[in-house]
């Protein structure tokens, strides 16, 4: 490429922290690869870590195979999450959130893991589910530096995989599932979106590589071979991908779920 990974890790952190859209790098660089892409992913996190930002795990995107056709990007990506974009809600699963500063952004309700201890791609379910602390319902809220969410693949891993922020329901502990309900649970149950009482789309825990559980083994198989970037690890925050499809969300809307199959709080946030 004519422009370093340096280069465009600048301009690409410019553009998220001053909420401006830039054009895709693939536009001006069509060899720009998946690889690379994660290169200026190790690159924003250590220009955050820098400004005492610290990475507090990982938010899996694409992992909904019913929303490829869509945005034109065809396989899971990865990007960090920061202490600083991650929040969290009421016991009783309502809050507030900013959207102040994000570009273009939607709404993604999602199952948001806790890890206890590393994981790996052979694990099976049980294993994996001993893996982790705890299973929480969350939204992400993406957002889009290109305009329009028109990007290939390599754009959309390059900005972050298109974290804006996240706010995570109240925690349930791992003991209190028998392993092989939770597997069960997580592959088959279905989840209601609404907006302002209005439903907004029906999604499920299938829509996710079959079950979020699928989303922690492609991570991990991603990052063994991944030269840039570690390995999860003993806490971090996991979050697994869209259940419906993603919604555009604005300030004074309240968003709302309900989950049917899964003994998950649904969540109530207003958004400012």
């Amino acid at each position: 490429m004519s422009t370093s990974i340096g280069a465009i890790t600048g301009i690409v952190f410019e553009a998220i922290d001053n909420a401006h859209q830039i054009e895709p790098i693939t536009a001006d660089h069509p060899d720009f690869s998946e690889a690379d892409a994660y290169a200026v992913t190790a690159g924003l996190r250590a220009k955050r870590s820098a400004r005492s930002e610290k990475s507090v795990g990982r938010k899996i995107g694409f992992t909904n195979r019913t929303i490829w056709e869509e945005y034109g990007v065809y396989a899971p990506i990865w990007g960090d999450v920061y202490d600083s974009t991650v929040y969290h809600t009421a016991d009783d699963a309502s809050g507030t959130l900013s959207l102040a500063g994000l570009c273009e952004p939607r709404i993604e309700p999602e199952i948001v893991f806790g890890v206890g201890a590393g994981i790996r791609e052979d694990m099976d379910d049980g294993e994996l589910i001993a893996a982790l602390d705890w299973v929480a319902h969350g939204f992400e809220i993406v957002q889009s530096i290109y305009p329009d969410w028109q990007f290939q693949i390599a754009d959309t891993i390059a900005c972050g995989a298109l974290h804006g922020r996240m706010i995570v329901g109240p925690k349930t502990g791992i003991s209190d599932w028998q392993p092989a309900d939770l597997a069960r649970d997580l592959a088959e149950f279905t989840i209601e979106l609404s907006c302002n009482g209005e439903h907004v789309d029906t999604g499920a825990g299938a829509n996710v590589l079959d079950s979020p559980l699928n989303a922690l083994r492609h991570l991990a198989a991603v990052l063994d071979d991944d030269p840039y970037n570690s390995p999860v690890a003993a806490g971090e925050i996991i979050t697994t991908g869209t259940l419906t499809r993603a919604f555009p969300v604005s300030a004074g809307e309240r968003w709302t779920t309900q989950l049917s199959g899964l003994e998950l709080p649904g969540l109530n946030v207003a958004f400012s």
